[in-house]
């Protein structure tokens, strides 16, 4: 099944909002309109994305929770990690001096 181009807006508008990405939402919803999707369709997908958003959320609250916090940066940097404590002290750098 080849996905049509009012599926695939429908599809970024639910992405747009899991990703809290307003300025993605605002053309996502355009496009999905241009495409012949109406207020009902995009609203079912605003909810999809809300729902997805929530979940995750409440994923990543629970990760928190069980978080070692006795494991030393030297070995939490060489388990796979996404690399942004790195990002994130460059950024402390930058916001102290």
């Amino acid at each position: 099944m080849k996905l049509d181009d009012r599926i695939k807006a429908l599809i970024a508008v639910g992405a747009s909002i899991t990703a809290n990405c307003q300025p993605c939402l605002q053309s996502t919803t355009k496009m999905a309109l241009e495409s012949g999707a109406d207020e009902q369709e995009i609203a079912e997908a605003i909810e999809v994305g809300k729902r997805v958003r929530a979940g995750a959320a409440s994923k990543m609250d629970k990760f928190i929770l069980d978080l070692n916090y006795a494991i030393p940066a030297s070995e939490s940097s060489s388990n796979g990690g996404c690399g942004c404590d790195s990002s994130v002290k460059i950024a402390m750098e930058g916001k102290n001096g």
